[in-house]
């Protein structure tokens, strides 16, 4: 089978070979992979940033989208045919994160999804919404289980509560969708008027350009009467966490996630003073994954694809992530 790995770190060096199609064990699913998604996590597990040490080679890209082709001899969840994601930690299921759970993570301590075949355990797969193409079920193991975590179960988001969403990127965006969908109010930042309409088109309520309000905290409170959000979903890291915490209404959460803004300066005395919550979040459990997939059947939300590129293409997929051009989700067809 063809699968990309990583032995020395950069775009550039992301090498195509050819490996055995792996044998599922007694407990294991075979699945032939159709669609894999690109996360920031995995930019950075490529060229090196997210973990020096890394042990290769390794297959990137935690998440991906296929079909059950072969099962082991004890698997009693799956048969041939049906359409699955592997969950983003293969050992976290249910409960708690904790050491052992954190270090099961596709993509990074095990071999990913950019790949044309895996085996899994049974327990380490979700079933696809019937609704849901390849390409668009390769979007949610990461992003959209981070977005449901910080909103609904770190989070408990209602429908009167308001919700500031840092970007356009794949959790941003999911973050949109699902606290549309659940009623809340959302305020989304961008640095791009063309990505704030389309954030609009999506049911966001309140724009702001943070190229045009450096100062987008205090944009924030001045939309909320000056009392702040309930919920921010923060992507940005040391270089936003200050504005976010001053954005935030007393009492409210920052989800923290990602760390695309770079490096900071932060001031932990707002924490303090209007007792924030500062929730990190790193992804969720499968049982996270299914209690989501049942609300985007519920509603019948189609995850927004940026764009999707042939297997062949992957490096220029991982370019374009670099860039920062994109709208949502960033897909490689396999």
């Amino acid at each position: 089978m063809k699968a990309y790995e990583i032995n020395e770190f950069g775009i550039e060096n992301l090498t195509l070979i050819e490996r055995d199609e792996p044998k599922p064990q007694a407990n294991e699913v075979l699945v032939k992979f159709h669609a894999a998604s690109l996360n920031y996590r995995d930019l950075m597990m490529v060229k090196g940033f997210y973990n020096p040490k890394l042990k290769t080679p390794l297959v990137p890209l935690s998440d991906g989208a296929g079909e059950v082709t072969s099962v082991g001899e004890a698997v009693t969840k799956w048969k041939i045919g049906d359409r699955v994601c592997p969950i983003f930690m293969q050992g976290w299921l249910d409960g708690e994160i904790d050491f052992s759970k954190a270090r099961t993570a596709l993509g990074g301590d095990l071999d990913g999804c950019l790949r044309e075949f895996g085996a899994f355990d049974e327990n380490g797969l979700v079933r696809i919404p019937d609704f849901l193409s390849f390409e668009e079920a390769a979007t949610l193991p990461c992003a959209a289980v981070t977005a449901y975590n910080a909103l609904f179960c770190s989070g408990s988001l209602k429908s009167d509560d308001t919700v500031l969403l840092q970007g356009t990127g794949g959790v941003s965006i999911f973050a949109l969708q699902f606290a549309s969908v659940y009623g809340a109010r959302t305020i989304i930042t961008s640095s791009s008027d063309e990505k704030l309409n389309r954030a609009k088109e999506l049911g966001a309520d309140d724009l702001i350009n943070y190229k045009e309000r450096e100062d987008w905290d205090k944009a924030v409170l001045d939309l909320t009467s000056k009392n702040g959000v309930d919920y921010v979903v923060e992507v940005g890291g040391a270089g936003t966490l200050q504005r976010s915490v001053n954005a935030v209404k007393m009492g409210g959460q920052v989800a923290v996630i990602g760390v695309l803004a770079g490096k900071g300066d932060f001031n932990p005395t707002a924490v303090l003073m209007k007792a924030v919550k500062l929730h990190g979040i790193f992804v969720g459990s499968r049982q996270m994954f299914e209690q989501m997939n049942l609300m985007i059947c519920q509603h019948t939300l189609k995850p927004v694809i940026d764009k999707v590129y042939e297997f062949g293409e992957v490096k220029d997929a991982l370019k374009h992530m670099e860039s920062g051009s994109h709208f949502g989700k960033i897909v490689v067809k396999i």
